[in-house]
């Protein structure tokens, strides 16, 4: 049986070619990495697509990186508007954008053998009443879901701070009414600090049967900024016995969208410190 294996999220490098990104993450031993399509990444409007596409596929087996497709890309959709249109949208037009980007996503992941696709529900905009916000999402998931199983693709639903699904008690009221097979969950461990939903490690555990996917980072209760490990109130000692309790086996994820500037450091640094307090949970 395998073990959890660490991961980068490709935002993380937003000023590098992907090609380079993932080799670099690739020397600094990381076995994953978490792409996330946008406009300098895989853009799927981009000229020559199925071209980069394939150069990907042999680049990931070359450096044996474990993939899962990341949808948060904050203006490939609309230039304009951040993380915009989404599931939520006002008018079925929106949300049909949204709902194509995803299949996309969905079928770069087939083609990729990812471990996932991970979503959100994104933010309300149009002051409707949450019932309805919940009934455009609850039937958007189920579609999703839906063309998912088609392609033996898994979805991971991520509760995200400022969005309308928020917290982990929203995710399982959503997750009531999805019930399907191919919808489970991703969770960001900062998000939960954020939140005070903790321990950390209980919310692992009680959601082990559909954890696909897991963010990590340092974060402070309450402020969602993505931090340095130590720079936060993360106690990761609480985190990774959680996921040894939950048998997880999946891939765990640095999210540091905000550090791209110094990207190479950054990785470097997560992974040192990663290695350095869990190495035994990481191998």
């Amino acid at each position: 049986m395998r073990s959890v294996f660490l991961g980068y999220n490709t935002n993380g490098f937003a000023h590098h070619r992907l090609d380079d990104a993932i080799a670099i993450l690739a020397e600094l031993g990381y076995g994953g990495v978490a792409l996330t399509p946008d406009v300098n990444h895989l853009d799927p409007e981009q000229a020559n697509y199925a071209g980069r596409l394939a150069l990907l596929r042999k680049d990931l087996l070359r450096y044996k990186l474990q993939p899962v497709i990341e949808t948060g890309a904050r203006f490939l959709l609309d230039s304009r508007r951040k993380h915009q249109p989404t599931l939520i949208s006002p008018t079925p037009d929106e949300r049909e954008t949204r709902f194509d980007f995803l299949c996309e996503c969905v079928q770069l992941a087939h083609e990729l053998r990812a471990e996932c696709v991970s979503y959100w529900s994104g933010t309300a905009i149009d002051g409707a009443a949450p019932s309805v916000l919940m009934d455009r999402l609850v039937e958007e998931c189920k579609r999703l879901a839906d063309v998912a199983a088609e392609k033996n693709v898994r979805l991971a639903f991520e509760p995200e701070p400022g969005m309308f699904i928020d917290t982990m008690d929203k995710f399982a009221d959503l997750r009531a009414r999805v019930n399907h097979p191919a919808f489970g969950l991703t969770i960001d461990i900062g998000h939960l600090v954020h939140n005070g939903e903790l321990p950390v490690s209980k919310f692992l555990t009680d959601w082990k049967h559909v954890l696909w996917n897991i963010h990590i980072e340092d974060m402070r209760r309450r402020v969602h900024d993505h931090l340095m490990f130590g720079e936060g109130e993360v106690d990761f000692v609480d985190v990774f016995a959680g996921l040894r309790a939950a048998n997880y086996t999946g891939g765990v994820f640095v999210e540091l969208s905000r550090h791209s500037f110094d990207a190479v450091n950054t990785a470097r640094k997560a992974k040192t410190f990663l290695d350095q307090h869990f190495g035994k949970s990481l191998r």
